[in-house]
């Protein structure tokens, strides 16, 4: 993205809507082939309606609330599916899942996180995993999974 924008440019806001965001993984599903089951929708759908990372558990009292008898192996199964292919992120340093911005393309992006709201907000800037990739090359480590979360505090609650 050497077209002269800063890197704040290169920010995404996310502005789709949760039901936006499932139609696109239904879609990208669908174009590769891929089994979304009812259940694996619905922890999309709780994860893209939460706004916010979501961990886990709170993932499982959400579908006890609505089936009653939701167990950890099933949310963790779907959870890997979602994961594999790129529907979700996991925010490994508070142990949360987000949405991805971009479910039909493979990529690797960081995040902000604020740590008052535990919003994270994703940086959709392909310079930052290209410079991580060649530092790695250069140092000839070989990359297997890439996850960058900068921790702070957001503008909204700076504002607080």
């Amino acid at each position: 993205m050497s077209n002269g924008t800063s890197s704040k440019d290169h920010i995404h806001h996310h502005h789709e809507g949760p039901a936006d965001f499932v139609a696109a993984v239904e879609h990208a599903s669908e174009a590769r082939g891929l089994r979304l089951t009812p259940l694996r929708k619905e922890v999309l759908e709780l994860i893209a309606a939460a706004g916010k990372p979501v961990k886990a558990y709170d993932l499982l009292d959400q579908l006890r609330e609505r089936h009653g008898n939701a167990a950890p192996p099933t949310v963790y199964r779907a959870l890997d599916f979602l994961l594999e292919n790129g529907f979700i992120h996991k925010l490994e340093s508070i142990n949360a899942f987000v949405s991805c911005h971009h479910p039909a393309e493979a990529h690797q992006v960081p995040f902000l996180i604020c740590d008052v709201c535990s919003s994270a907000q994703e940086v959709c800037d392909e310079r930052v995993a290209e410079l991580i990739e060649a530092q790695a090359k250069a140092f000839g480590f070989r990359p297997q999974a890439q996850t960058l979360e900068v921790h702070g505090v957001c503008k909204q609650c700076r504002k607080s």
